[in-house]
């Protein structure tokens, strides 16, 4: 996991609609960027449903959130569409960035030791550091935990 300090590695993901989307062109703003493991789960779908209804909050300090997961592009789409969520869905298929972020290993679920996405989320600074990072996540508390830190 990266740690407050560290340089955000850049990326190049597509979006629910195929879009590309990369770290560096966010340069100038802050970035939320939120892992969660899967689309359409009850935990996630808290997750998105937070940032969602704090959204307005976000944009108004000129914040960009940007959710990760492994779903694909069309899964992204429905969740996105399902639950009107205003902020971009990537499709990290591949599981590359997701590593590179420390999102992506050995897990507990169930009581069983998996390999999938963790929960983690970091805001990212103006210049592209870390500015803060949550490893312990509350779903559908978590939006407003991060603006409470970092307003």
């Amino acid at each position: 996991m990266l740690k407050q300090g560290d340089f955000a590695p850049d990326f190049e993901l597509k979006d629910q609609n195929g879009d590309l989307h990369k770290l560096s062109d966010y340069r100038g703003k802050k970035v939320v960027l939120y892992f969660y493991p899967k689309d359409d789960t009850p935990g996630c779908t808290k997750e998105a449903c937070s940032f969602r209804d704090t959204f307005g909050d976000f944009r108004k300090h000129g914040m960009v959130i940007l959710g990760v997961s492994k779903d694909s592009e069309k899964s992204h789409a429905r969740f996105q569409e399902k639950y009107s969520l205003p902020f971009s869905l990537l499709s990290d298929t591949d599981t590359l960035v997701s590593k590179a972020y420390g999102a992506w290993g050995e897990k507990k679920f169930k009581g069983k030791e998996i390999v999938g996405m963790n929960r983690i989320t970091y805001v990212i600074d103006e210049d592209g550091r870390i500015l803060k990072a949550y490893e312990k996540v509350k779903p559908q508390d978590h939006a407003q935990e991060i603006l409470n830190d970092i307003f």
